[in-house]
């Protein structure tokens, strides 16, 4: 049998209720064809979903202080350094400079596991683990 791939294990990102709705959410290291990367966790409307932490309109990272995504009504995420508003569930931009592009998603699920309910991404092979 042979080993399972780097894209075929999933990784524990955090426990569950460590994702609020519209709050803080969670980064981890990655590495992609470009080298390293950030990527990100955050919940919307009771889900969890992640992205490349990575602005379609230049490539900066979103967040405005670590860990913070949404603008201040919780229901967009927003890049700090030109304001490009996405959609949380679908990575679309909405509003801003990069209209119509979108983040890079992350294969992510929620699983129940012995510690509890914990959030988890499921890497390609294009996009992994630090």
């Amino acid at each position: 049998m042979s080993e399972p791939t780097q894209a075929a294990i999933a990784v524990r990102v955090c426990a569950a209720d460590e994702l609020g709705a519209g709050g803080a959410g969670r980064r981890l290291n990655a590495a992609d064809a470009s080298g390293e990367a950030v990527v990100f966790f955050v919940r919307y409307d009771g889900k969890p979903f992640g992205y490349l932490n990575r602005c379609a309109h230049v490539p900066m990272e979103l967040d405005w202080v670590e860990g913070q995504f949404f603008e201040s009504s919780g229901l967009y995420l927003m890049c700090a350094t030109h304001g490009a508003i996405y959609e949380p569930d679908t990575g679309k931009c909405v509003g801003g400079p990069c209209r119509g592009a979108r983040l890079r998603a992350l294969a992510v699920e929620e699983r129940d596991t012995p510690e509890g309910r914990a959030v988890f991404w499921l890497p390609d092979d294009t996009l992994r683990p630090a």
